[in-house]
């Protein structure tokens, strides 16, 4: 990181900015709230880790941030959301249309589910550089198989050739990363990109995608539910539970001192390698009802809860180098 004359450090150039993002499914009885005023900052060659279990709100906004939630289905509301210089609220996906793939790019749960089955890997990536950028036929077949090659495809020539059905699990995620990334994004939303690997493989993924950010120098938005993922490669972290952000920091203070009874609930869930005889241990009870905003949402889970955490809503604060949505956050000391 360089440095300014006076010697403060040059604080990181903002490529995703979020202000008071709101999502809800429309009903017949009403607007269904599902995600409700998130606000964070991507940093432009950081790993922002997006984290909390199924069903908080994590991929919704992703793909709001990205105008793909249908506007007959869904309601998407913000004060501002930026992202590398472009604002894009209202949502609206003609808007972003022309952002998807060029300012920031995507990468699916199910990496089946993103490649035409009646392509060749190869077309499909060559395809990206004759829309986007103008190339001709031959100019972007080398260009889809040097993005092979990037992603550690071996005999990326030949394997262009190939349609997805010849991949494995894990080298079409690598193919879905290539198309991510293909035309340089300031950002990538990875949205649970390991899910469906096995333990070997994920950790390729996760060490492509790190290799990739450093070299494209691209801020990453990892969508996950595995704590694990955090420690790897994160550098900041935001806890989701119930559609809200309930705490933020760095991802070392967070991983070593976290503030939020749910943060720590989820870290004691990660088996821990180094000690073989630590017992995990899971999150009791369930999250709740899709719309529900009385009190604090994690008190019925919550050792900790009081009777105010029943009634009364916890605002985000600053407590320490972190920020935490809670009555009464953890002491950092033990």
């Amino acid at each position: 990181m360089t440095h300014r004359p006076s010697g403060q450090q040059v604080e990181p150039v903002p490529v995703l900015s979020v202000d008071g993002l709101s999502i809800g499914a429309r009903r017949p009885e009403g607007t269904l709230p599902l995600v409700k005023d998130v606000s964070f900052v991507c940093a432009s060659g950081a790993v922002t880790a997006l984290i909390g279990e199924s069903g908080s709100g994590k991929s919704l906004t992703a793909a709001a941030l990205l105008g793909l939630l249908d506007p007959d289905t869904y309601d998407v509301e913000a004060g501002a959301v930026g992202l590398a210089g472009l604002h894009v609220a209202p949502f609206a996906s003609e808007k972003l249309a022309p952002a998807r793939g060029v300012k920031a790019g995507y990468i699916v749960q199910d990496p089946g589910t993103a490649l035409d089955p009646t392509m060749t890997v190869g077309d499909q990536l060559a395809e990206l550089f004759e829309v986007h950028r103008g190339l001709s036929r031959a100019e972007a077949r080398r260009e889809a198989v040097r993005l092979l090659d990037l992603v550690r495809i071996p005999n990326a020539a030949a394997r262009a050739a190939d349609y997805p059905h010849a991949f494995s699990g894990g080298m079409k995620q690598r193919v879905v990363i290539a198309g991510a990334v293909a035309l340089s994004p300031d950002l990538l939303i990875a949205d649970e990109p390991t899910t469906a690997l096995d333990v070997t493989v994920q950790a390729e993924i996760l060490t492509l995608i790190d290799d990739l950010r450093r070299s494209i120098g691209m801020a990453v938005l990892l969508i996950t539910h595995d704590l694990g993922i955090v420690y790897q490669i994160a550098d900041r972290v935001l806890v989701m539970y119930a559609g809200r952000i309930v705490e933020e920091g760095d991802a070392e203070t967070i991983c070593a001192a976290p503030r939020h009874p749910y943060t720590a609930g989820l870290l004691a869930s990660v088996p821990d390698l180094s000690r073989p005889g630590r017992a995990t241990a899971a999150i009791p009870g369930s999250p709740p009802r899709p719309g529900f905003d009385e009190g604090c949402a994690f008190a019925p889970r919550c050792v900790r809860a009081e009777p105010a955490c029943l009634h009364d809503r916890p605002l985000l604060r600053a407590d320490g180098s972190s920020t935490v949505r809670c009555h009464f956050p953890l002491d950092v000391h033990g």
